[in-house]
């Protein structure tokens, strides 16, 4: 059975707001969170996303990251540019669900709930230390293991050590630190080999936690100004993203505003029990 036939017609069924072909999940953190956790629950499999501008606009170009974002369990919106175009389309419960405030508010319920993490990711040591980080910060969080990734596809010999790892550790959130699109694709391709409940693509949350990034201050991250302290911090990486995707995306989404639209279901109040625990 497919997520979306799972999702369809019960507690997990949300709004969403078409983005440029994309479906942005019209939810806030405290909505995701609750998602998430009912998901575990269920015994199956699925993933989410974070969306920003930058992953939108990769998607302009490549149909098959639309496809995955759009068959995702939540496709949050990570950007406050998702929010305003949410805010407009009359979605005012909307806000942002920021990839490593998320894995901060996840971690710290994890501990009441006994959920146990696995982290996939990041460059060499990154992952053991960020496993020392959120334990630290976190007593009596559970972090089962962890797996650094070469950057590249996998072997077949290092895909039979994550499938070995992962069925002896048993996680219940698998956290993928991967840059878009590799780790969405990444989710997708792996998602009913992996025998992991969630899988949650955090990006660069990884490097924020163990303090390789500077996080911005609070007042950047509300004005939607996050891209430029990153910029400033890495701008030989960065510079192209930003100041090709950022005036392009604004132009994209004007003209999808001056469009007709067909009218955009809220989210419905839905009371329906969660399904069955059995894998299907």
């Amino acid at each position: 059975m497919s997520v979306g036939e799972v999702v369809s017609g019960n507690i997990f069924k949300h709004a969403h707001v078409d983005v440029l072909g994309v479906k942005l999940s019209a939810i806030n953190m405290n909505r995701a969170l609750d998602l998430a956790q009912a998901w575990i629950e269920t015994g199956r499999s699925a993933y989410i996303c974070m969306t920003g501008v930058h992953g939108v606009m990769e998607t302009q170009s490549d149909p098959h990251l639309r496809r995955v974002l759009n068959e995702a369990l939540i496709n949050a919106p990570d950007g406050m540019p998702m929010s305003w175009v949410g805010w407009l389309r009359g979605h005012t419960q909307m806000n942002r669900v920021y990839g490593p405030d998320f894995m901060t508010h996840f971690c710290r319920l994890s501990v009441s709930k006994a959920y146990r993490h696995y982290l996939y990711g990041g460059q060499p040591g990154v992952a053991h230390a960020l496993k020392a980080t959120l334990e630290n910060r976190f007593p009596g969080l559970q972090i089962v293991g962890t797996f650094t990734p070469p950057f590249r596809s996998l072997t077949q010999d290092e895909e039979a050590d994550l499938l070995n790892d992962l069925q002896e550790t048993k996680p219940d959130i698998l956290w993928v630190g991967l840059s878009t699109p590799k780790q969405e694709c990444f989710m997708a391709e792996y998602l009913d080999r992996l025998g992991v409940p969630l899988l949650i693509g955090v990006g660069a949350a990884f490097d924020f936690h163990t303090g390789r990034i500077r996080e911005s201050p609070g007042w950047i991250k509300a004005a939607g100004l996050q891209w430029l302290h990153r910029l400033l911090q890495d701008p030989r990486r960065l510079w192209k993203r930003y100041l090709r995707n950022n005036p392009a995306f604004i132009w994209k989404v004007t003209l999808q505003f001056l469009r007709p639209r067909r009218r955009e279901p809220r989210e419905v109040n839905a009371k329906a029990s969660a399904p069955s625990t059995t894998n299907s």
